[in-house]
């Protein structure tokens, strides 16, 4: 199976959850806690999951599959392609009415992804990558910015991941900002909006590994918090955090960054 059809799959699912998540959104998500601390979860959460489940893996009975909203098996460990969604990201944004939610949609190959979409359904914002061929917006290829200086960065991320003790000479002078999708957070670097997204605690799969192709694609650089490469679909399907820049401001800020074990 090529990778564009998978990317053309993708998307058409992407979209059909963006409508099943605008009709919740009009009419109000019953929303409650997932145990364990886990956050909040919707029925739109799980409806769309469900969906997304039938019609990709009736597509595609011999990928794998990995959600946020699904149980996990170990089945998928021993498949060659992967499915990797999140079906609602920015739950807790969704939940209370606003616009920043996405959908994130991935295949992985051999712990790599070689399609990628992220569906924003309220701005009306596709994203989407093939390994490859780009990265693109609503049908417009996307880049990452250029810049060089970490001083004056914008960058995607909360006051306490800039907190002094997690950088040599201390908090880097960026400037931060805050969305409530991480999705689209990797999204708005891949398009140049923001010169880099930070997360230094442990981050799920399914919430960057679309967001790892487009910034691939749009000529970054992702890497997790210690500067290791991503490798997805892993027994246990977290990144020990996240660095995701242009090439030259991603490896600038990990010159910067005191590495975990010595923190």
């Amino acid at each position: 199976m090529l990778a564009n059809d998978d990317l053309a799959l993708l998307t058409g699912a992407a979209h059909d959850a963006g409508q099943i998540a605008l009709r919740h959104l009009n009419a109000g998500p019953k929303v409650w806690d997932k145990p364990d601390g886990q956050g909040p979860v919707t029925d739109a959460d799980l409806e769309i999951d469900r969906m997304l489940q039938g019609a990709l893996c009736t597509a595609r009975p011999d990928y794998g599959w990995l959600s946020e909203e699904s149980r996990d098996t170990p089945d998928r460990l021993g498949r060659a392609r992967v499915f990797i969604v999140d079906p609602i990201d920015g739950t807790r944004a969704f939940a209370q009415g606003q616009q920043g939610f996405a959908h994130a949609l991935a295949v992985v190959e051999h712990g790599q992804p070689i399609a990628a979409v992220i569906h924003l359904p309220v701005p009306d914002l596709t994203y989407h990558a093939l390994r490859g061929h780009g990265a693109f917006l609503n049908g417009s290829p996307i880049r990452t910015t250029d810049r060089h200086a970490v001083t004056g960065a914008r960058v995607l991320a909360t006051r306490s991941q800039l907190a002094a003790e997690h950088w040599q000479g201390g908090a880097p002078l960026m400037t931060p900002h805050f969305r409530p999708s991480l999705a689209w957070r990797m999204a708005l670097v891949a398009e140049g909006q923001f010169d880099a997204m930070l997360s230094l605690r442990p981050t799920w799969h399914w919430d960057i590994v679309a967001g790892a192709l487009l910034i691939a694609e749009a000529g970054g650089k992702v890497s997790d918090g210690a500067g290791q490469d991503l490798l997805f679909n892993t027994k246990a399907p977290v990144s020990d955090g996240i660095i995701a820049a242009g090439a030259v401001m991603h490896d600038a800020l990990l010159d910067l960054r005191i590495p975990p074990q010595s923190a």
